[in-house]
C-alpha cells in the first residue's frame, strides 16, 4: 500500500507541476521527472549512507516490476491499446505492417547483436555473439505501451499512426520469440526451431483468442448492461492471456487481438451500444484504465533506477548502445521498406519513411522486464551492461525521439511537400 501511494502521489504531483509549468506530453514528463526524483534519492543515499533513505530508496527498487508487468497489467494495457485500431487503416497497411513487424524486428536484433559484438571484442568486455544478440533480442522489438502512449498525442496522421501503433502492437511476438530462441543457445538448453516457436507463438495465440473471444462476445449480445461488457472484456483478455502463457503462445499476441476483435465487434452492433449505453462507460473505462496504467508503468521505470548498478563499462557501452540503436533500427526499417514496393504508407518516399519509422521507435517497459529475466542465467556483469543498456535505450528513445519526433515528423512533410511540388512542375 505504501508503495502505490508514492506512485499516485508522485503521477499527480508531476502531472500538476508539467500541467502548470512545462507543458511537455504528460507520459514523458512522468518518465522525465520521476527519473529526476530517483536521481536525486540517490545522491542523499550516497551522502548520507545507511539509515531510513537508504533503506527507503533500496525498497523502492526491488519492486517486483517484471512480475507485475509480464503477470499482471501488461495484457489490459495491450486489449486498450487494440481497442482503438483502426480496423481500415491497418488493412490498408497490412504489408508494412507484418514486414516491419516480422523482418524489422528480426533483422535489427541480429545487426544489433553484431554490432554489439564488435565493440565488446574491441573493448574486452566479455560477451560472445549469441549474447550480444540476446541483447539485440531486448532492446530492438519498438514498445507498443510507450507507442500508443505517445505517438497518438503529437498530431502524426492517421496513416501513419497506424503503421507504428499496429507495427508495435505486433512486433512483441517476434521480438519474444526470437528472445526465447536466442536464450535457449545462451543457456545450451537443447536444440530450438525459431520457425517452430514463432508459429506456436503466433498462430497459438491468434486461435486461442480468436476462440475464446467469440464466445464470450456471444454473452456480451445476451445483456444489456454496459458494465457488464466491461467485466466481460476484462475476463475475456485475462482468460486469454493467462492459457496463452500456460500453453507457451504469445500472450502479448492473444490479448492485442482480443482488442482488435472485441472492437471490431462493438463496431458492428453500434446501435445497440448507443442504446444501451449512451454515456460511453465503456470506451470510457478502457480510455481511463489505459491512462493509469500508463501512468503508473512510466513512474515505475524510473523509480527502478534506484536499484541500477553502473556498469564498469558505462563509458563505452552507453554512445555505442545509441548509436547502434538507431542504425540497426534504420536498416531494419530499410530492408523491410524496400519489400513493401510501391505502397510505402503516407505517399512518403524511402529515406523519409525509413527517417520517421526510426525515430518513432520508442522502447519502455517490456524491454526492461525482458532485460530482469535475464539475471537467473546471466553472470553479474553481464548482467548489468543488460540492464544499462536497457536503460539507456529507454530513456534516449522516450526523452529524446519521444520530445522531439512531432519535430522530425514536420520536416518530414515539409520534405514530402516539396519534393511533390516540384514533381508537378516536372510534368
Amino acid at each position: 500500500m505504501t508503495f502505490l501511494i508514492i506512485i499516485l502521489a508522485t503521477i499527480v504531483l508531476i502531472g500538476i507541476l508539467n500541467e502548470r509549468v512545462f507543458k511537455l506530453q504528460s507520459d514523458i514528463a512522468l518518465i522525465l521527472f520521476t527519473l529526476v526524483l530517483s536521481l536525486i534519492l540517490l545522491t542523499l543515499r550516497v551522502l548520507i549512507p545507511g539509515g531510513n533513505i537508504a533503506s527507503f530508496t533500496k525498497e523502492l527498487g526491488d519492486f517486483g516490476f517484471e512480475e507485475y508487468l509480464m503477470d499482471g497489467v501488461l495484457c489490459f494495457m495491450l486489449f486498450a491499446g487494440a481497442g482503438k485500431v483502426n480496423m481500415g487503416k491497418f488493412r490498408q497497411n497490412l504489408r508494412p505492417i507484418c514486414l516491419l513487424a516480422l523482418l524489422s524486428t528480426m533483422l535489427s536484433s541480429f545487426i544489433y547483436g553484431g554490432l554489439f559484438y564488435l565493440v565488446a571484442l574491441a573493448f574486452k568486455i566479455p560477451m560472445d555473439i549469441w549474447v550480444c544478440i540476446l541483447l539485440g533480442c531486448v532492446v530492438s522489438p519498438t514498445d507498443p505501451i510507450a507507442a500508443t502512449g505517445i505517438l497518438n498525442k503529437i498530431g502524426l496522421s492517421k496513416s501513419v499512426c497506424s503503421v507504428i501503433e499496429n507495427e508495435s502492437l505486433f512486433n512483441d511476438g517476434t521480438g519474444v520469440a526470437l528472445f526465447i530462441f536466442i536464450r535457449s543457445i545462451v543457456m545450451n538448453v537443447g536444440k530450438s526451431n525459431f520457425f517452430l516457436i514463432m508459429g506456436r507463438e503466433i498462430f497459438g495465440a491468434v486461435a486461442v483468442a480468436l476462440i475464446i473471444s467469440y464466445l464470450l462476445f456471444k454473452l456480451m449480445k445476451l445483456t444489456s448492461d454496459p458494465v457488464r461488457y466491461i467485466l466481460i472484456s476484462l475476463l475475456d483478455v485475462a482468460l486469454v492471456y493467462f492459457i496463452c502463457e500456460h500453453l507457451g503462445f504469445s500472450g502479448v499476441i492473444a490479448s492485442v487481438v482480443c482488442g482488435m476483435y472485441f472492437s471490431y465487434e462493438m463496431d458492428k452492433m453500434e446501435r445497440k451500444v448507443m442504446v444501451v449505453d449512451p454515456h460511453d462507460f465503456y470506451r470510457d473505462f478502457w480510455e481511463i484504465l489505459e491512462s493509469i496504467l500508463n501512468a503508473i508503468l512510466f513512474v515505475m521505470i524510473g523509480l527502478l533506477v534506484l536499484n541500477v548498478e553502473i556498469s564498469s563499462y558505462i563509458l563505452i557501452i552507453l554512445p555505442a548502445s545509441i548509436v547502434i540503436l538507431i542504425f540497426s533500427r534504420a536498416a531494419g526499417v530499410f530492408t523491410s521498406s524496400i519489400m513493401t514496393g510501391h505502397q510505402i504508407p503516407g505517399n512518403y518516399n524511402l529515406k523519409e519513411f525509413v527517417s520517421l519509422m526510426t525515430w518513432a521507435a520508442l522502447k519502455g517497459g517490456l524491454s526492461l522486464a525482458l532485460a530482469l529475466g535475464t539475471a537467473e542465467y546471466l553472470a553479474p556483469d553481464i548482467y548489468n551492461v543488460f540492464i544499462n543498456v536497457t536503460y539507456i535505450s529507454i530513456f534516449f528513445t522516450v526523452l529524446v525521439q519521444g520530445l522531439t519526433v512531432g519535430k522530425v515528423y514536420m520536416k518530414l512533410e515539409e520534405s514530402k511537400l516539396t519534393r511533390q511540388k516540384n514533381k508537378r512542375i516536372q510534368k
